[in-house]
């Protein structure tokens, strides 16, 4: 059981109405330590897929007020160990209807976790680089463990699922940093592997090149449910997937393998490349905002929800439609 332990420094007169104003939520302890200066210590204990709901009501009521910083701390263990109390039946006939809790952490947490990996950084670029580095080697001497290591260290993931958070939660902000962040480790993906293509020669009958030349159904199928897991690997703060994740769906070999047959002068072979690197792209995003939205992540405020719903939409009818034409682009190339 993942634990949450929501701490925050309240005036005196304003911690009364905790009790009321938490009454009727699941919290396996709540207390108040009393400050000399009139302010109290508010230490809340409870589940972690317990925890937005809190947040959102303490946020609305403390949040505001000058001084007050609300601080979620990821609780390891407890000792003596913490035993959840069965709910109670209610009477028959009298049974309301269950409130589904997703099974994921906070959308604080949540946004706070996934926001930093859409930041460009001199160890973001850094990363981009070595790994941009450890994969041209890989593909070139047709080594899978090299590649699968490249893959790894590739931190291209992480700015497409913030981009896919920010567009289910209609922040143009973060969106446009995912975007930027996105763009610039793909250009300098590019450029550095077109440098070393037009500098070596490529064998493009290596396997590891070759198959990544080629885009199938079941290619499309793989990004879909590693965007899928990507996303819950995020919202259920179980970051040891992302692993698995990037090994899966890597955007790093096919946009290397791209850049480096470019670079050689073999273009039929680069775009071939290159549609598996979009389909990659277009799907993994397309499969997290989709997780997003059934994990019932959305902004707290009526009027963002608004916002953040029309955001969704067209995002989900922009990578559906260009999801088609990827498709059917494979479905024509198969034919000719």
């Amino acid at each position: 059981m993942a634990l949450r332990l929501i701490e925050m420094v309240v005036p005196g007169p304003k911690a009364g109405e905790l009790q009321q104003l938490l009454a009727e939520q699941s919290v396996l302890e709540l207390r108040q330590i009393g400050f000399g200066e009139g302010e109290v210590l508010v230490r809340i204990l409870l589940e972690a897929e317990k925890s937005e709901t809190v947040l959102d009501i303490l946020e609305q009521h403390y949040a505001a007020q000058e001084g007050c910083r609300i601080v979620i701390l990821p609780v390891e263990a407890t000792l003596p160990r913490i035993e959840v109390p069965e709910p109670a039946e209610p009477p028959a006939g009298n049974k309301p209807p269950e409130e589904k809790i997703p099974e994921r952490i906070s959308r604080a947490e949540l946004y706070e976790d996934i926001s930093d990996a859409a930041r460009f950084s001199k160890v973001y670029f850094a990363m981009v680089v070595l790994s941009a580095i450890v994969a041209a080697i890989g593909l070139d001497h047709n080594s899978v463990t090299i590649v699968i290591g490249a893959m790894v260290i590739a931190p291209l993931l992480g700015p497409n699922i913030a981009l896919a958070l920010a567009t289910t939660l209609g922040d143009l902000p973060l969106a446009k940093q995912a975007a930027l962040t996105s763009l610039a480790g793909i250009a300098t993906v590019t450029l550095m592997t077109l440098i070393i293509g037009a500098l070596l020669h490529v064998d493009p009958t290596l396997s590891e090149l070759a198959s990544r030349t080629q885009v199938g159904l079941s290619d499309v199928a793989l990004a879909l449910a590693a965007g899928c897991a990507g996303a819950l690997a995020f919202t259920t703060g179980v970051s040891a997937i992302l692993v698995g994740v990037m090994v899966a769906v890597a955007l790093l070999p096919p946009m290397v393998t791209f850049g480096l047959l470019l670079g050689d002068g073999k273009l039929n072979l680069a775009m071939g490349a290159l549609s598996l690197l979009a389909a990659n792209l277009i799907c993994i995003n397309l499969a997290a905002v989709a997780t997003f939205m059934v994990q019932g992540i959305h902004p707290a405020t009526w009027w963002e929800k608004d916002r953040a719903k029309k955001a969704t939409h067209i995002a989900i009818a922009l990578w559906v439609t260009l999801l088609v034409l990827v498709v059917g682009l494979i479905l024509l190339m198969r034919k000719g």
